[in-house]
């Protein structure tokens, strides 16, 4: 007992303690990346997507400037792995509020298979998806009534577009980088990114003085763009004279700005923009469409509830009736059954064509209501959220593998209940006739996704 009231004392005085201080993490098992000024920030890329296609494709499959050295695949997991997602290291030189301006990247020569891949990319509406520490790239454009700029937290930005006069494609060839950054600690100097946007812009840059560069001799990299702003000034739309045209033989530079802005949002709290897309979407849509799915569940309900009802109805006035006849006449009781007294003895009447498949087909259904009750649950803790990619696939797959045991139980446990013999032939076909149908359709899709080139198909 004074063990006891010890520790209570102890707890106590600890939360009545102010100055207590206690770190805590919405993301378990996530730290944030704390930079100081100067040091390098990596930025890679994933995969191109677009939403008039299931079919990612990797990023330098089109004619993109590499690092040196060539891209280097970033560690996946297999949930990464298994959604597509292929990320790579990427050129751009980003430094902790260091500002560039107009930084040359390189500049690449078309050939006539290259104009032709990017038309069709930008005709399909391919986007890219730029990643820095964990966060995926917002796009900045304008809106097409207010013509004013705004964000936009999905899907990445296009890699170019077609012109709605000729139809000719131009592709995005300079990005202005925007990260914000956040201070936890006036008094220390580390930062942390909680913030990450790109502008795309179409630029048809020229060298002062009708310069022509092979993309190689270093004299290209210290000459100046005419196209390009004075030295501190950051490129903006307005100043475009001309966009870059897609075409054979055509020699692209590729350029871009790193904007760095401060910024009040705490790293705990830098996905909450990208789930509420900045309030683009107003909070009235979420309530109108709750309200017309309860409405639709309680209207087939009704539905429902009347139907049985009437039918009840029915049948039991018609026992009352046979209940008021004379004994020999009640003796034929048996014969004059009709209604929901037919099934009452037959809850648990073995299917008289394949009990087996359907032990196993019960078995599979427990296994996976139990695997999503427990990634919805992961998910509301934080263990599965946007900020661990790939998370959300590995949990489900480690849950439902777990959950095998529980599936394999159920459905032998109810094959035996029907009498069954065969109940360990029961417990392999509960663990192999689901899986093994969603592994040939995963082999299938990904034969398909090989022949297209694309990024998702898993190598064999």
């Amino acid at each position: 007992m004074v063990g006891s009231s010890a520790i209570l004392f102890a707890l106590s005085a600890l939360l009545a303690d102010k100055n207590a201080v206690v770190d805590a993490f919405y993301v378990p098992g996530v730290r944030p990346l704390e930079l100081k000024e100067g040091d390098a920030v990596p930025m890679k890329v994933n995969a191109m997507t677009s939403i008039h296609t299931q079919i990612p494709r990797d990023y330098y499959r089109l004619p993109f400037c590499q690092p040196t050295g060539g891209p280097q695949m970033a560690s996946e997991n297999l949930g990464e792995f298994l959604t597509g997602n292929k990320i790579q290291s990427s050129p751009y030189n980003i430094n902790m509020l260091t500002e560039s301006y107009c930084e040359k990247l390189c500049q690449v020569e078309l050939s006539t298979a290259d104009a032709a891949r990017l038309r069709l990319h930008i005709k399909y509406g391919y986007h890219n998806n730029w990643i820095i520490d964990n966060l995926p790239s917002a796009a900045v454009g304008l809106n097409a009534v207010t013509r004013k700029k705004q964000k936009h937290y999905a899907g990445g930005f296009p890699i170019g577009f077609l012109s709605a006069d000729t139809g000719k494609p131009y592709i995005f060839n300079h990005v202005n980088i925007i990260v914000d950054y956040h201070q936890y600690d006036p008094e220390i100097e580390s930062y942390r990114v909680v913030g990450f946007a790109v502008e795309p812009i179409s630029i048809d840059h020229k060298f002062t003085g009708g310069f022509d560069w092979d993309g190689v001799a270093t004299e290209g990299w210290s000459k100046k763009l005419e196209t390009c702003p004075q030295s501190g000034t950051h490129m903006e739309r307005e100043m475009v004279r001309s966009s870059m045209l897609i075409e054979p033989k055509t020699k692209i530079i590729f350029t871009y700005d790193v904007i760095w802005k401060q910024s009040d949002v705490a790293w705990s709290s830098r996905w909450d923009i990208y789930l509420s897309e900045d309030h683009l979407v107003p909070a009235k849509v979420h309530w109108y469409s709750i309200a017309n799915s309860i409405l639709v569940v309680v209207f087939l309900s009704l539905l429902v509830v009347s139907m049985l009802v009437r039918n009840l109805r029915r049948d039991i006035a018609a026992y009352n009736a046979l209940a008021a006849l004379d004994d020999e006449e009640a003796g034929d009781k048996d014969e004059d059954e009709s209604g929901w007294k037919l099934v009452h003895a037959d809850v648990f009447r073995p299917p008289d064509n394949f009990p087996m498949l359907f032990c196993v087909c019960c078995g599979g259904g427990v296994q996976l209501i139990m695997t999503i009750f427990l990634a919805i649950c992961f998910s509301a803790v934080g263990f599965m959220n946007p900020a661990r990619r790939g998370s959300l696939v590995n949990g489900i797959l480690s849950f439902y593998m777990l959950c095998g045991i529980l599936a394999g139980y159920v459905s032998s446990r109810l094959y035996k209940s029907f009498d069954g013999r065969m109940w360990q032939l029961c417990t392999v076909m509960t663990a192999t006739l689901f899986p093994g149908v969603a592994f040939f359709i995963f082999i299938f899709f990904n034969i398909i996704l090989a022949f297209k080139h694309s990024s998702a198909a898993a190598p064999f």
